[in-house]
């Protein structure tokens, strides 16, 4: 197996076509994941991600904290995790003033994070759910519509934007931590928190 820097363009194809959200998010470093024939298979993606305040918690500022955004891969590469690994690796290599990493297991998706516990990524818990909008098969955050100057909620939705709009409720996501700095190892690993089960994350 064998990572690169991942262009724009190689970026928007993956996470357009191998990511189950079909959207592309602001991505600060990216990887090519190559299998051992070669043949590409995807990309690895970090980036602020949505929450512009994740390292807030953990005394860190902007440039020592980033997110997993995408693990974007057509399935062909030999093991997901240790490409995860690599990338973590090259990101550590590519921006040596990151402390932590952020990512987060998509529970609607049935996600439960097998990648982060085979790498032994720190658990500190379940996010609860926001609220979104489904506008033309797309599920839209309120937070969009509101930036947008429609009132939130469905009627308003329905009326403006798609007739047959209709509201979903997540239920949340896992986080998962992966500290570079020994000192920040230790406080998140206060926070641990045994790693759910498959059963219980499709409740």
């Amino acid at each position: 197996m064998r990572l690169s820097r991942a262009t724009a363009k190689a970026i928007k194809y993956a996470c357009l076509n191998f990511h189950y959200a079909k959207a592309v998010p602001r991505v600060s470093y990216g990887y090519n994941v190559f299998n051992d024939d070669e043949e590409w298979c995807g990309v690895i993606c970090f980036g602020c991600g949505a929450n512009h305040n994740i390292g807030t918690q953990y005394g860190l500022v902007t440039g020592e904290v980033v997110e997993l955004v995408r693990v974007a891969l057509n399935g062909k590469q030999e093991i997901t995790s240790k490409a995860v690994a690599l990338a973590v690796k090259m990101l550590h290599k590519d921006a040596p003033l990151i402390k932590l990493i952020v990512s987060y297991a998509d529970v609607d998706q049935g996600h439960y994070g097998t990648i982060y516990q085979a790498l032994s990524w720190t658990y500190v818990g379940c996010h609860a759910g926001d609220s979104y909008f489904i506008i033309n098969g797309k599920k839209t955050h309120r937070k969009t519509i509101h930036s947008m100057g429609i009132k939130e909620s469905l009627e308003s939705v329905r009326e403006k934007l798609d007739c047959n709009a209709t509201e979903f409720h997540s239920k949340g996501k896992r986080k998962y931590l992966y500290a570079f700095d020994k000192g920040l190892r230790k406080e998140i690993q206060k926070k641990a928190l045994p790693y759910p089960k498959k059963e219980e994350a499709m409740r």
